[in-house]
């Protein structure tokens, strides 16, 4: 076998990623991944080409009016359904409400777009569980979503006081509706960095605890409490993890210089935390699946002294994950992750249809979406992408 040369292999161009991923373990650790990485990408080099089940996104924000307009195909052109936040001013609280998004969504969808919308309500102290069970009945709703009030973008009109929702949760584990849980409290007593672990001691398990067979999608963990949480329990809980969860942490906001198109909610934690998630990500678990929470701003909402929480990973989702994926060796298991764990924690087929990713000369992606609403800057992972979706 010929002698390694870092610079003439597939290793050499997908050694940054590598080295971005196992940046904070221990030097003897990472010397064992040194010796093993040559062996581990020269042999995954060989298959250039990876065909998968069309991905579906279970946790995506697409907003409203002109930036829904503008960024919804970066989405449809390689999902086939996403979860469809609520968050919207005014929010979408009724089944009334649901079926006036969803119509706006799919007039905004390019001609021949095979994608679906999955519609959710958002959950309030006045919220009606009658009308839950009738949007579920009906088709229309596929989950409810809890947010704390004051937790994340546009939740001012979510909970404070859990008794007052406990009928319609109890509504939903009767008839089999999944709650999506944005997982922090907003005890301002409570530092940002461990608001995820308090939510789940606090809220989560007192919530799961007093509503049996309530279904729970824990939504963008960012720690390895969530991890743990999950991890922990066999039935009626999974966890979306977005793609830059799996590349960022708290430095990469920070170190440097405030980085606007980083910050997002819940915030990136430490390296500890992001190596917790890129183990269940990769894992092939079925309780863990992808939900990017992509999220656009018009960049004038992001670089401003007090700027949008969100990252808007649409465009380059399947390019970053199939880097990182094969990163650690578990290409393998990127379809569980993408297309099939999150269908099947809500009892649905996975897409009949497939993407084919291919591995080549690093990707051209746009750096920003031009939207009626104002340019959207494009997440970047910060090192080369090679795995493009092949048109």
């Amino acid at each position: 076998m010929p002698a390694f040369n870092a610079n003439r292999t597939k290793w050499g161009r997908t050694r940054p990623i590598f080295n971005h991923i196992t940046n904070a373990f221990s030097a003897s650790t990472r010397d064992r991944y040194w010796k093993a990485a040559p062996q581990l990408c020269n042999a995954g080099a060989m298959t250039q080409k990876l065909t998968i089940r069309r991905p579906d996104d279970w946790h995506l924000h697409l907003r409203d009016g002109a930036m829904l307009e503008g960024i919804l195909p970066e989405t449809a052109r390689h999902f086939g359904r996403a979860i469809i936040m609520p968050n919207l001013v005014p929010p979408v609280v009724t089944g009334a409400d649901a079926a006036a998004y969803r119509d706006r969504i799919l007039a905004a969808l390019p001609e021949g777009a095979d994608f679906a919308p999955l519609m959710t309500l958002y959950l309030t102290e006045d919220t009606d569980p009658n009308d839950v069970a009738a949007a579920h009945e009906s088709g229309l709703i596929t989950a409810v979503k809890l947010y704390p009030a004051g937790a994340t973008t546009n939740s001012a009109s979510g909970v404070t006081d859990f008794d007052k929702v406990r009928a319609v949760l109890e509504k939903m584990a009767e008839i089999g509706l999944p709650l999506c849980v944005h997982g922090e409290v907003t005890d301002p007593d409570v530092d940002i960095f461990d608001r995820e672990a308090v939510f789940i001691d606090r809220v989560l398990d007192p919530i799961r605890r007093a509503t049996p067979g309530l279904e729970v999608v824990m939504e963008h963990i960012t720690t390895a409490n969530g991890v743990a949480y999950v991890s922990a329990h066999e039935e009626d809980l999974g966890a979306t993890i977005t793609t830059h969860h799996l590349i960022i942490n708290r430095n990469h906001i920070l170190v440097g210089g405030i980085k606007p198109h980083y910050y997002c909610l819940p915030v990136a934690k430490r390296e500890q935390h992001r190596l917790a998630l890129l183990q269940a990500a990769t894992s092939g678990d079925p309780r863990f699946f992808l939900g990017t929470d992509s999220a656009p701003h018009a960049d004038p909402a992001k670089e401003s002294a007090c700027g949008c929480a969100g990252c808007f990973t649409a465009t380059n989702t399947m390019s970053c994950l199939a880097e990182v994926f094969e990163g650690v060796s578990a290409l393998e298991n990127l379809e569980a992750f993408t297309s099939i764990n999150g269908a099947a924690f809500y009892g649905m087929p996975a897409n009949e249809s497939t993407i084919t990713l291919v591995k080549g000369d690093p990707v051209e992606y746009p750096a920003k979406i031009e939207t009626g609403a104002g340019p959207v800057t494009v997440f970047d992972p910060g090192f080369p992408l090679h795995w493009r979706v092949e048109a």
